[in-house]
C-alpha cells in the first residue's frame, strides 16, 4: 500500500527577511527574519533553522528505521543539524553536517546506522550530490 502525505505551507511578506510562515493547517506559524550572523535583526526563524530541524527530524526517524531493520534496541537518539548559508561573490549555496547521536550501540554499529539513515532519509536523497553533506555518528 502506498502512503503519501503533501504539506501546504503559504509564505507571504518579503520570505527569508520579514516574511510569515503558516500552514495550510495553521500548525505551524511563524514570521522569518535574517539572522544577526548576516545583519539581520535576529528576532525570528530563518529557512536554514527549518531546514535544519525538518531534515535532522527525518534523518533521526530513519536512523531509527534503520536500527529496527536491523533488530537492534536504541536506548536513545538525538540528532544535532547543522545547515550553513555560504555566500560567494555572486551565488548562495547550502552545507550540511548531520551529528547524530546514538545510545545502546558500539562506535561502528552508529556509524553504520548514520550511514543507513543517509541512504532512508528523503530529506538526504533530495539534496544528494547537490550539496556538501558530512554525517557524523556518536555512541553514547
Amino acid at each position: 500500500m502506498t502512503h503519501s502525505y503533501t504539506a501546504v505551507v503559504n509564505v507571504t511578506g518579503e520570505g527569508r527577511n520579514g516574511g510569515h510562515v503558516q500552514s495550510s493547517d495553521s500548525l505551524l506559524e511563524t514570521t522569518l527574519a535574517f539572522p544577526k550572523e548576516l545583519g539581520g535583526a535576529g528576532d525570528a526563524t530563518n529557512p536554514e533553522q527549518h531546514f535544519a530541524a525538518d531534515w535532522g527530524s527525518c534523518f533521526l526517524g530513519a536512523a531509527r528505521v534503520a536500527a529496527a531493520e536491523r533488530k537492534i534496541r536504541l536506548t536513545s537518539t538525538g540528532i544535532d543539524a547543522e545547515i550553513t548559508l555560504n555566500h560567494g561573490s555572486d551565488d548562495y549555496s547550502l552545507t550540511a553536517v548531520l551529528n547524530l547521536e546514538i545510545g545502546g550501540v558500539d562506535q561502528a554499529t552508529a556509524s553504520e546506522l548514520a550511514h543507513a539513515a543517509h541512504q532512508i532519509c528523503p530529506y538526504s536523497k533530495a539534496v544528494r550530490g547537490k550539496i556538501p553533506v558530512t554525517t557524523n555518528a556518536t555512541a553514547i
